[in-house]
């Protein structure tokens, strides 16, 4: 088969090499999967990189998250078992965390339900707690994570606030459906947030980029507010000043997904067949921008962490279906 292969650590389109091998043999309590279509994901970058939390052994297979099918014909959804990752013509998963894949949904956009779209549903609902009617503010709301936040906070009542960075991904936050749009590189993203919020600040902000962005949140921030820290994409890592959310009264709530994998999968579950009613209500739908061949995964790869997509790359091997 053909697979993507990272020999050593660096850019994607530098380190990732097309190669054929032979098909992975799954372990004990792990299944094959014919690949129908692999979604890129921002850690795929970190792992190029060797600068994510699981650095599996080289040479890897990247691609966390997928759509393919099983043995006997049933269409899925899965987190590849890293080092046999999804950008490859098959993938192992383990078994007990095999789910199905929404019949409203494509093969691409099945791919790009799981990672950013629980990440969003245990971020808004388990930790933050929205409610319909509170206004959420979201970061990048235009990316791959961003996009499934805006519209898990619209089909929970929210009233959304994007921030993007470009006229570009300002269109698309509004086809998202983001109440306000503003754009950071031509708009003060605290007054903007002021003035459309009346000077209350935003209830829920949820950042997958950190830095500025972060700095930003702690000024925006309504009165017992909630920001959901869920990543930093812009590289920096914030150091929160504790006394100042001591004193503006709100909560700064960490969210690593992974860890209901191990601490409570029963949550993955109910988490999953919360987003498949709402798929099939139409409520949500990942956006996916583009589907590219397994060809063009090293390159598509480089553009999602180089910061110039809007929504989800999906990988779509030739053996898969034409999603």
């Amino acid at each position: 088969m053909q697979a993507w292969q990272v020999h050593e650590n660096g850019e994607p389109s530098e380190v990732m090499r097309l190669a054929e091998v032979e098909p992975p043999t799954p372990g004990d309590g792990q299944v094959l999967l014919k690949v129908r279509a692999a979604n890129i994901n921002f850690p795929d970058a970190l792992l190029c990189r060797g600068q994510y939390q699981i650095r599996p052994p080289l040479p890897f297979t990247p691609g966390v998250e997928i759509c393919g099918e099983t043995e006997d014909g049933r269409r899925v959804i899965a987190n590849p078992a890293l080092p046999y990752g999804g950008f490859a013509e098959y993938a192992v998963a383990d078994a007990a965390a095999v789910l199905p894949a929404p019949e409203a949904l494509d093969d691409a956009e099945a791919a790009a339900l799981h990672i950013g779209y629980q990440t969003g549903w245990f971020g808004l609902h388990r930790r933050a707690a929205l409610q319909a009617g509170e206004t959420l503010l979201v970061h990048a709301a235009a990316g791959g994570v961003g996009s499934a936040a805006v519209q898990l906070g619209k089909a929970a009542g929210a009233t959304v606030i994007g921030v993007v960075g470009g006229a570009g991904k300002a269109a698309v936050a509004r086809e998202l459906g983001c109440d306000v749009v503003i754009d950071r590189r031509t708009e003060d993203v605290i007054a903007a947030v002021k003035e459309a919020t009346g000077g209350r600040g935003a209830d829920v902000i949820y950042d997958p980029v950190g830095g500025e962005a972060y700095a930003q949140s702690a000024k925006t921030v309504a009165f017992e507010g909630r920001i959901v820290v869920v990543g930093f994409a812009s590289g920096s890592i914030p150091s929160p000043a504790l006394n100042h959310a001591l004193v503006k009264n709100y909560s700064i709530l960490g969210l690593h997904w992974g860890l209901y994998n191990t601490k409570n999968p029963k949550l993955i579950q109910h988490c999953h067949e919360q987003l498949t009613e709402l798929a099939a209500q139409g409520a949500i739908k990942p956006l996916v921008s583009e589907r590219v061949p397994l060809g063009g995964a090293a390159d598509a790869v480089q553009r999602v962490a180089d910061g110039v997509t809007t929504g989800r790359i999906a990988v779509v091997p030739e053996n898969g279906a034409a999603a």
